[in-house]
C-alpha cells in the first residue's frame, strides 16, 4: 500500500475497504493533461516568486514531462491507495524527480487543485461542444437550403394545422441550435475562472502571483474569494442546465425523425448506415439513433439533479461529497457530445419526401384559417369569420371533400361575400406565401433567414 501524502496526523493505515470506497481515481485519471498543466503552471510561479530555486522548478517540470509521457502511452500504473489523480502524480513525482517532489504542493491545497482541474477540463470540453453546435447548425442550414420550395403540415397539439414550408422547419431548430450555442458560450465565461492560489480556504501565506498562474494557463480572470473558489461548483450546474437545455432540442428534433420515418407519416428516409433492423422481422428498419438521443435525455437531467442535489446543502467551504461531482460530469459531457456529433453525420443522410409532404399538406383543412382571413379582408370580423368557416368545415366534412374542392355556390351558402377568387386565395403556395409577418413561413422570409444563417455561421 503506497505511503499517503498526509500520513503525518495518523496513527494507523487506511483500512482497505476505505481505500475503495474512497477513491476516485477510476474516474478523475481523464483530469491528467489538466492536473499536470496546472501543476507545472504552479512550479514556475514558485520559482518566479523566489518560493523554490529555478533549479528545483526546472526538475519538477521535467518529472511532470516525463509523468505525462507515461501517462499518455498507457504506461502509468494506478494504485486505488493513492485515492485521486492529484496523489498519483505527486507520488509518482517523488519516485522520478526525488525528494524536491515533496515542494510542488507548496501554497496549494488539493481543494483549489481540482477546482483548477474541472475548470480547465469543462472549459476544452464547453468550446468543443461549441463548435460541434456550429457543424449541427450548419447541417440544418444546408438541409433548408437544399429544400425551400418543400411544403408540409405544421402541427398544434399533433394535429395538421397551417401549412408551412419544411425550410422554415428546419430553421425552427436552428434558432434552438443557435440559443444553446450563445447559452455555452455565456457559460464559458463562467468556467474560465482561475482558482489556483485560493489554497484548502483561506488563502496562502506565500508571496504567490496568481494573474501570473492565470495567464501562463491562459485563464482570463482569477476568483474573488477563496472560500468562494473552492466550494463554486455554479459553473458546473449551469453547464448541466445548458446541457439539458441543449438535449431537450435533440430530443424534440429525434421525436419528429423518428415520427415522420414512419410508414404513416413517410415524411422523411433515415440512411441504412444510420438505421438497424429487427432480429425477428426482416421488413423492419427502425430509427434506432434518434430513439436512443431522445433516450440520452435523461441521463443528461439526471446529472444535473444530481449535482444540483449535491450542492444544495453543503455548508462552506470544500467537503468531499464534491467529490461526487465528476462522474456526473463527465458523462453528460460525453453523452452531449456523442449526440451532436451523430446528429451532425446522420442529418445531411435524410431523404425528403417532399411529394408526401406536399400531400399531407393538402388535406385536413389546413386552408380554413385562410378562409376566415379571406372573408376578414372583406369585413367580416374575425370571431364571425371563424364561425362560418367552421360551418363549412363541418358541411364539407359530411360531403368527404376539402374546402377547395366546394363549389362556388356551395361555399356562397356560408356567406355571400365569398367570390370566385377565394379558390386562389385556398392554395398551398398562396397560403405560403402570405403569411410574411416577421418570422413567418413566407418563401422571401425562409430565404433571408437562410441567407441570415449563412453569414452568422460564417462569421
Amino acid at each position: 500500500m503506497a505511503e499517503k501524502l498526509w500520513d503525518g496526523r495518523f496513527s494507523e493505515k487506511t483500512d482497505q475497504s476505505v481505500e475503495a470506497f474512497t477513491a476516485s481515481i477510476a474516474y478523475d485519471r481523464r483530469l491528467y493533461p489538466y492536473d499536470i498543466a496546472g501543476s507545472t503552471a504552479h512550479c514556475q510561479m514558485l520559482a518566479r516568486a523566489g518560493i523554490i530555486t529555478d533549479d528545483e522548478a526546472n526538475r519538477l517540470v521535467t518529472g511532470l514531462e516525463t509523468i505525462k509521457g507515461e501517462l499518455d502511452r498507457g504506461e502509468f500504473v494506478f494504485d486505488d491507495s493513492l485515492e485521486d489523480i492529484h496523489m498519483h502524480i505527486e507520488a509518482r513525482l517523488l519516485e522520478v524527480a526525488g525528494k524536491v517532489a515533496q515542494k510542488l504542493h507548496t501554497a496549494r491545497s488539493r481543494n483549489d487543485q481540482v477546482a483548477l482541474d474541472v475548470r480547465m477540463y469543462l472549459r476544452d470540453e464547453t468550446r468543443r461542444i461549441i463548435e460541434l453546435l456550429q457543424r449541427l447548425r450548419t447541417v440544418l442550414v444546408d438541409l433548408a437550403d437544399g429544400h425551400r420550395d418543400v411544403v408540409m403540415p405544421g402541427y398544434t397539439h399533433t394535429q395538421r394545422a397551417q401549412p408551412v414550408l419544411f425550410a422554415h422547419h428546419m430553421m425552427a431548430y436552428y434558432e434552438m441550435f443557435t440559443r444553446d450555442q450563445a447559452r455555452f458560450g455565456d457559460c464559458l465565461g463562467r468556467i474560465d475562472v482561475m482558482p489556483l492560489g485560493a489554497a484548502a480556504l483561506a488563502g496562502t501565506t506565500y508571496p504567490i502571483d496568481r494573474a501570473y498562474v492565470a495567464q501562463l494557463l491562459e485563464f482570463s480572470s482569477v476568483s474573488a474569494n477563496s472560500m468562494d473558489a473552492v466550494s463554486d461548483r455554479d459553473f458546473a450546474m449551469e453547464f448541466l442546465a445548458a446541457a439539458s437545455i441543449g438535449m431537450v432540442h435533440l430530443s424534440r428534433l429525434s421525436e419528429e425523425l423518428v415520427l415522420w420515418s414512419t410508414s404513416e407519416f413517410g415524411f422523411i428516409t433515415l440512411a441504412d448506415a444510420f438505421a438497424t433492423g429487427s432480429s425477428i422481422m426482416p421488413q423492419k428498419k427502425n430509427p434506432d439513433i434518434p430513439e436512443i438521443v431522445r433516450g440520452k435525455t435523461g441521463r443528461v437531467f439526471g446529472a444535473l439533479t444530481a449535482l444540483l442535489t449535491l450542492m444544495k446543502s453543503l455548508p462552506m467551504a470544500y467537503n468531499r461529497d464534491m467529490q461526487e461531482d465528476k462522474e456526473p460530469l463527465f458523462d453528460a459531457v460525453d453523452t452531449l457530445k456523442a449526440c451532436l456529433h451523430i446528429n451532425v453525420q446522420m442529418i445531411p443522410r435524410i431523404t425528403v419526401n417532399r411529394d408526401t409532404m406536399r400531400r399531407a399538406a393538402s388535406v385536413g383543412f389546413l386552408n380554413a384559417t385562410d378562409m376566415a382571413d379571406y372573408l376578414v379582408g372583406r369585413g367580416m370580423p374575425f370571431r364571425k369569420a371563424h364561425a362560418c368557416v367552421g360551418n363549412a368545415v363541418a358541411f364539407a366534412l359530411d360531403k368527404g371533400c376539402e374546402l377547395d374542392q366546394l363549389a362556388l355556390e356551395e361555399l356562397k351558402r356560408f356567406s355571400p361575400l365569398i367570390n370566385a377568387d377565394i379558390f386562389d386565395h385556398l392554395t398551398l403556395t398562396h397560403m405560403i406565401d402570405r403569411r410574411q409577418s416577421l418570422g413567418g413561413t413566407a418563401t422571401e422570409n425562409v430565404a433571408r433567414a437562410i441567407g441570415d444563417a449563412r453569414k452568422a455561421l460564417d462569421g
